[in-house]
């Protein structure tokens, strides 16, 4: 063979073997990576192709699909009660992605997952029936917040002490979820982005803001814990007024006729005092106060429910007077509903704390099982005895204190008041908190937390028991049903 022709064959011979070979790494090796892109649009075609797999509370879907006309979407998603769900559900949408419980099992609800797959299908990437989410929401409890909550901008959240089981989560304003699914939706999806009141952010979750009064019940915990007092009913050593330490600072209490001077933990909760709060916060120190706070899970950058909460803040490096002030939950201490709610749970189970979770398990088309959580999964926070002895100061900050209009009839219920502070001095309107827990005759019991942004009321009106509380009373009393 001429050496020239012979040169150029395996020259030749080399460029099919490199093609060849690229060809098998991308489809052996980049395969699944080029298919998952985001800007892949055979991947949302195939996505809409059929209906989705749904969401479900109380047995029911809340969620659906539809069939879609000039486009190359077949179905996009809808939602049954879309703004009483949004909290829970998130949004689908063909145009802007997905988000919480939608965006999490995404590949379950669209049948790609490839636990749904046998052996071949997933070799030949045939698309299967989908998958359904089974959630822990009790429908009376979630209809029971969000009509409670009405045009006021919060949030709410429900758990069971004993399971962990999320039995309400609403945040308000809410959207409907219907209306930005499609490729289609430009104005209402403007709408929602630009709107102040941001309805797209999970408030429940995922907007921390200062707990006010309701984290003393964490200070408490730790005090009680500690030794630094014997019981919720042994006098306190707390001036009032109180000075900062290191300041010139006075701590004033909100009710200047309250019995605060060297009041008791129940007293001091009941009437809720700063200067005794401050005090035993600067008296225990920063480290003994975070310790505690992070066993009810605040700097949790972690916490899944599914659905990743923001985590709720317990600061370091501070002085005293910052330590002091941490102690009625200001300073630079946040939290969300969720993080409040574990707390008075975990003070309702007895001092042990649940794992929180919405999903009870994720199903396959058959219904067999794909994830399951389980319930009552939990961790010693406090003590049984400070856990009965917080339970008790709490009854009487609802039977005679701050809370009264948390009373739900034939139930024990216990709860704590907490106005936090916003806008540099004080200057916007205060957060209004209540968290609470309630016992029924049948044994049912339930752990509430309630947020309060903005109500539109007057700076004098605005208090945890005339805003908070009666949303928290409607909660238990659907969950004690």
């Amino acid at each position: 063979m001429n050496k020239t022709i012979r040169r150029t064959s395996v020259f030749v011979l080399l460029l099919v073997l490199a093609l060849l070979g690229r060809a098998t790494w991308v489809q052996a090796y980049e395969g699944k990576a080029l298919a998952d892109d985001k800007n892949n649009r055979r991947k949302t075609i195939a996505q809409y192709a059929q209906p989705l797999g749904n969401i479900v509370v109380a047995g029911a879907p809340v969620t659906g699909s539809k069939k879609t006309e000039g486009t190359d979407l077949e179905y996009r998603r809808t939602y049954t009660d879309g703004e009483l769900y949004a909290a829970v559900t998130g949004y689908s949408s063909q145009a802007y992605g997905a988000t919480q419980l939608e965006g999490i099992y995404s590949d379950v609800l669209d049948g790609t997952d490839d636990r749904l797959k046998n052996p071949l299908d997933a070799l030949t990437r045939k698309q299967q029936q989908p998958g359904t989410v089974v959630t822990t929401i009790d429908p009376d409890v979630q209809k029971a917040a969000y009509r409670a909550l009405g045009d006021t901008k919060g949030a709410a959240v429900a758990v069971d002490p004993a399971t962990g089981r999320v039995l309400a989560m609403v945040s308000t304003p809410s959207y409907d979820p219907s209306k930005i699914s499609g490729t289609s939706d430009g104005d209402d999806w403007k709408a929602l982005t630009t709107d102040e009141d941001k309805p797209l952010v999970n408030r429940a979750l995922r907007q921390p803001l200062p707990p006010g009064s309701t984290f003393k019940l964490v200070v408490a915990a730790a005090a009680l814990e500690d030794g630094l007092y014997g019981s919720v009913d042994t006098a306190t050593k707390s001036p009032d007024p109180y000075t900062l330490p290191n300041t010139r600072t006075v701590l004033k209490n909100e009710n200047a006729s309250a019995p605060c001077e060297n009041a008791t933990i129940r007293t001091a909760l009941r009437y809720s005092c700063n200067n005794v709060f401050a005090k035993m916060a600067a008296d225990l120190g920063q480290d003994k106060v975070k310790a505690m706070a992070e066993k009810f899970g605040f700097n949790d950058a972690e916490l899944d429910v599914p659905v990743r909460a923001y985590a709720s803040v317990y600061p370091s490096g501070m002085d005293k007077a910052q330590t002091a002030l941490t102690g009625i939950g200001q300073f630079d201490v946040t939290a969300t509903p969720l993080q409040m709610a574990m707390v008075s749970a975990a003070i309702a189970n007895d001092g042990l704390l649940a794992a929180p979770h919405m999903v009870s398990e994720v199903v396959d088309s058959d219904g067999d099982p794909l994830t399951t959580f389980k319930d009552g999964d939990s961790e010693r926070i406090v003590s049984s005895s400070t856990a009965e002895q917080l339970r008790s100061a709490m009854r009487t900050v609802v039977e005679e204190g701050t809370g009264t209009n948390a009373a739900v009839g034939g139930a024990e219920v216990g709860g704590k008041t907490g106005t936090a502070q916003h806008g540099e001095n004080n200057s916007k309107t205060p957060y209004a908190w209540f968290t609470s827990y309630a016992k029924g005759p049948s044994g049912k019991q339930v752990a509430v937390a309630v947020m309060i942004e903005d109500s539109g009321a007057a700076r004098s009106e605005v208090s945890g028991n005339g805003l908070a509380a009666p949303v928290a009373q409607k909660m238990m009393a659907a969950a004690l049903k």
